[in-house]
């Protein structure tokens, strides 16, 4: 990452971190930094994050990382319209999606959310009113063809359960990095 683009980001970083301090109590913007600068990939990780939109925040830490997470209000937009995973992508025989949430979050460097640190996050704003995101889906229900996604409704958060391989413009996914 070049060194001009390298301070932008620290500065959006800085910012989201300075303007939500309710999501990491107890950590200092310096904690943050020294963790980055052992780990100076992490930033090529955060700025495709924040490319496709997902805002990405700290909301944990310092245990075993630093954790940042996709905070933006919906499910970030460049990450939508994608099945769950490369199984559910190629074994759609029509209309199949560009790609699938699962595949792309390996090629960012991130983890989808499990259901309790989605639940976690929500317990931090309000996320997904209009949108919703898959979440990491245990195996037992993946291998019946089925993937969970979640969203907030009513002042509640709801898990759900559609096919893998379905799809939709207002679904995407939110992921982790720990640093």
């Amino acid at each position: 990452m070049k060194s001009q683009a390298h301070d932008e980001l620290l500065d959006v970083l800085k910012g989201r971190f300075e303007k939500h301090p309710h999501r990491h109590p107890g950590l200092t913007w310096a904690d943050v930094q020294a963790r980055l600068k052992k780990r100076p990939a992490a930033l090529t990780v955060l700025a495709e994050m924040e490319a496709t939109g997902g805002e990405p925040d700290v909301v944990g830490g310092p245990g075993d990382g630093i954790r940042f997470v996709d905070c933006a209000a919906e499910s970030p937009a460049g990450r939508r319209s994608l099945c769950y995973d490369r199984a559910a992508r190629v074994g759609r025989k029509l209309n199949a999606p560009s790609g699938s949430a699962v595949e792309m979050a390996e090629r960012i460097g991130i983890a989808l959310l499990t259901e309790d640190e989605y639940r976690g996050l929500q317990a931090l704003g309000e996320f997904d009113r209009k949108t919703s995101s898959w979440i990491r889906t245990p195996d037992d229900v993946r291998s019946l063809g089925g993937a969970l996604f979640c969203d907030r409704r009513f002042g509640r958060v709801f898990t759900y359960h559609n096919g893998a391989d379905s799809y939709y413009a207002a679904r995407g996914f939110r992921g982790a990095l720990v640093v």
